[in-house]
């Protein structure tokens, strides 16, 4: 007695879509495709020089922008993180000074207790995992930006600024930011 299988009937065209969506999919994850037993891939984003563009708008030029802007890169950053499994989210720094917002912020309003800074809000809903300081960070004080880091969901990592002076053996320097 012989056994048929019976396979539903579909086109080359079909096929053909079929094969190049799986392929499309090992593209887009080459890693993942040939990952071994016991090993995970993590895919980095990072920003640098944000500049205090929270909103795709050039305040400069007084128009809207769609070029520039936390809030344009929110979706990019999504439909990466939809791709991967395993992603971190890092700001390269130099995020607190660059345009009319970030002067009226620092110079007009201030920073009261409780305030979050409106670029650290965009950057708390964008999910950083981890921000360095700039030297743009330092340009309205080091109370200012201890501050508005003071926001921040999430860790700052910055080797090189003490509290003071400097120890006679680096190791025992106290680091403005805790090692993480």
């Amino acid at each position: 007695m012989s056994t048929h299988i019976l396979l539903p009937s579909i086109s080359r065209r079909a096929l053909i879509k079929g094969m190049s969506a799986a392929s499309a999919l090992i593209a887009l994850h080459p890693f993942a495709a040939r990952a071994a037993g016991n090993q995970a891939h993590l895919r980095l984003m990072e920003t640098t020089d944000i500049h205090v563009n929270v909103f795709p708008y050039d305040y400069y030029a007084d128009r809207p922008n769609d070029t520039m802007g936390l809030a344009r890169t929110a979706s990019i950053i999504d439909a990466i993180r939809a791709e991967s499994a395993n992603s971190m989210l890092i700001d390269n720094g130099d995020f607190l000074q660059g345009n009319p917002m970030g002067d009226y912020i620092a110079y007009e309003r201030g920073m009261n207790e409780g305030d979050v800074h409106p670029v650290i809000k965009a950057m708390n809903v964008l999910g950083y995992d981890v921000g360095t300081l700039g030297n743009h960070e330092f340009n309205y004080g080091l109370d200012f930006m201890l501050k508005v880091v003071g926001g921040a969901n999430f860790p700052f990592v910055c080797a090189n600024l003490t509290k003071g002076s400097l120890a006679n053996d680096p190791r025992n320097d106290e680091l403005m930011f805790a090692p993480i």
